[in-house]
């Protein structure tokens, strides 16, 4: 990946585990779990007042080991999720435009004002339309709502035996509803059992719609139903 990067003029050179010495700023665009592996094996080679930012699609297991190993190593940390992606991965899969307008949200965690300025700057700077600058809490809160809710809603629909013969029947409607089914299972299963309260008591409330519309229409309730 990293010679096709360097190839193609995407980067400007690869690096090593010693690069990290000369860094100002170091973006952890890994998984949760693996994010925290890294600065625990590497935090040592961290310079120190190097401002470190993750880009995990989660955020309270994030800042729960974060922020000591920032103290522990002298850097800043601040939580990132830039709000733009696709259901393919892998270099392959890049896009250039892939940032413009997009949301890109901040998670400080306790880092000081300048640090998220400059990151707030940054990520202008890259391309997206603004951010938004919010607490762990309400972050994955949010996100189980906007982001991880739809993903599991797409696997659920794709189960049906009738996907397999959608050909000819299919449109925008469909299309759009199954798109984010092509998951990466890997990181979408971290990410769910690491957001499993708020993830569950959002899929308590779609299951509860979904059976006042489910019972509406197997009664003949008319009324209820244009209602809902």
């Amino acid at each position: 990946v990293m010679e096709t990067a360097l190839s193609e003029g995407a980067i400007h050179h690869t690096g090593t585990p010693d690069s990290l010495r000369e860094a100002e700023i170091i973006f952890l665009c890994i998984y949760p779990e693996a994010a925290v592996s890294f600065i625990t094996e590497y935090g040592h080679l961290i310079p120190k007042g190097c401002l470190v930012a993750d880009t995990c699609g989660i955020k309270e297991e994030i800042c729960r080991h974060m922020p000591l190993l920032a103290e522990r190593f002298g850097f800043t940390f601040i939580g990132c999720h830039p709000m733009a992606g696709k259901e393919k991965s892998g270099f392959s899969a890049s896009e250039a435009e892939l940032f413009q307008g997009a949301s890109f949200i901040i998670v400080p965690c306790g880092a000081p004002e300048e640090a998220v300025k400059e990151i707030e700057g940054l990520a202008l700077l890259l391309g997206f339309g603004g951010t938004v600058i919010t607490t762990p809490e309400r972050h994955d809160r949010m996100i189980a709502f906007t982001s991880q809710l739809p993903h599991i809603l797409a696997c659920a629909y794709v189960m049906s035996p009738q996907c397999l013969m959608h050909n000819g029947f299919s449109a925008g409607s469909y299309r759009d509803v199954s798109r984010v089914a092509r998951i990466n299972e890997v990181l979408w299963t971290e990410l769910f059992l690491d957001n499993a309260k708020p993830l569950t008591e959002e899929l308590d409330l779609l299951i509860e719609n979904i059976t006042a519309l489910r019972d509406a229409v197997a009664e003949g309730r008319r009324d209820d139903l244009r209602g809902l």
